[in-house]
Order: C-alpha cells, then sequence, then structure tokens
C-alpha cells in the first residue's frame, strides 16, 4: 500500500509539474509575440486570438505538423484548439514553431471555435539562419521570422477577419510545398 501511495505522489507531483511548464510555455510564447511591434497592435485591439507555443514540423516529400494551443477572447482561456496539417511537395526537415491566430471581431472567432475550421494551401521558405514564413489563403495570411526582434516585422493585416504570425524556435526545413490547416477547438 505504501509503495502504491509513493507512486500516485509521484505521478501528482510530475503531472502538476508538467501542466506548470504547459502552462509557462504559453506565457513565453506570447512574451515572444508581444516583443514584436506588429503584433502589439493585434493584441490590443482583436477581438481574441489562438495561441499555440510549440508546433512540430516534418516532412520528406510528404509532411506534417502537430500542436496543440488555446484560444483566448478578453484575456480568458475559452478552450482548447489543436492543428493539424498535410503537406505534399518538395521538402526535407523538421522544425518546430508557435503561432498566434487573431480574431478581427466576434464573426472570425465563431468561424474559428464552431468545431473544424481550415485555412487553405500556403507556401512556406525556411533558410538555414533564418526563417521567412508566409502563408496565404482564403481565409488568412501570416508573417514570421527566426530571431525575437525580427519576429512579425513583415506587413501583415487582416484577411476575412483573422491575421497570423508564426515565430521559428529551432530545427531546418526546406519547403516548397501545398497544404492545408485544420483546427479544432473544444470549449470549456
Amino acid at each position: 500500500m505504501k509503495a502504491l501511495f509513493t507512486r500516485l505522489l509521484a505521478f501528482s507531483l510530475l503531472l502538476g509539474a508538467a501542466q506548470a511548464s504547459l502552462a509557462d510555455s504559453y506565457s513565453e510564447s506570447l512574451r515572444t509575440f508581444k516583443e514584436s511591434p506588429a503584433v502589439q497592435k493585434f493584441l490590443t485591439n482583436a477581438y481574441g486570438y489562438a495561441l499555440f507555443p510549440t508546433i512540430g514540423k516534418g516532412g520528406f516529400g510528404v509532411g506534417g505538423a502537430h500542436g496543440k494551443g488555446k484560444v483566448f477572447r478578453n484575456g480568458q482561456a475559452t478552450g482548447d484548439t489543436s492543428m493539424t496539417q498535410l503537406t505534399i511537395g518538395l521538402q526535407m526537415g523538421g522544425q518546430a514553431f508557435s503561432q498566434i491566430i487573431f480574431f478581427q471581431d466576434k464573426h472570425a472567432y465563431n468561424r474559428f471555435t464552431s468545431g473544424k475550421f481550415e485555412f487553405g494551401a500556403q507556401a512556406t521558405a525556411v533558410a538555414i539562419t533564418a526563417s521567412a514564413n508566409a502563408q496565404t489563403g482564403t481565409t488568412g495570411n501570416a508573417a514570421g521570422a527566426t530571431g525575437k526582434a525580427d519576429a512579425g516585422k513583415q506587413v501583415s493585416e487582416y484577411v476575412n477577419g483573422m491575421a497570423i504570425f508564426t515565430y521559428a524556435k529551432g530545427g531546418l526545413m526546406y519547403e516548397a510545398s501545398v497544404g492545408g490547416q485544420k483546427f479544432t477547438f473544444d470549449a470549456y
């Protein structure tokens, strides 16, 4: 009985530490995005946003990406979200990045949180020493860079009520591919 109690206690401590670390990852990612003047204007004016602290991406001919995040409105988390991406084309390598999606108004927020939402085709170019990321689709656009000081310096605006910024955290990926991002949302 004592061994079982010890294991349960150890598991509880590990789970608590993991949850604290996850909460820290959201704070750290948001802090990184806030360093960009281009992102600051969205943070002050957006109806809400979805934040993905880490999305992992990899591919060799066929690729994919996945990450989990949270959706926020009025500074409060309203639910969990996940992003899954499948790409086909010339690509090799892997990388990790953070992503934030701003919702201009209630309509854009409701479209995203309706349960299943997706962005259309994208084009991404990632270099060895610096990352330049641009995504376009029928529902959004994105800009990002590797250096914290450079993150979001590219001009970005709302497209169909949404604006996306990415920040490369690490890795190396060469890519000229076509794919789309699909999102799910589970309200609290």
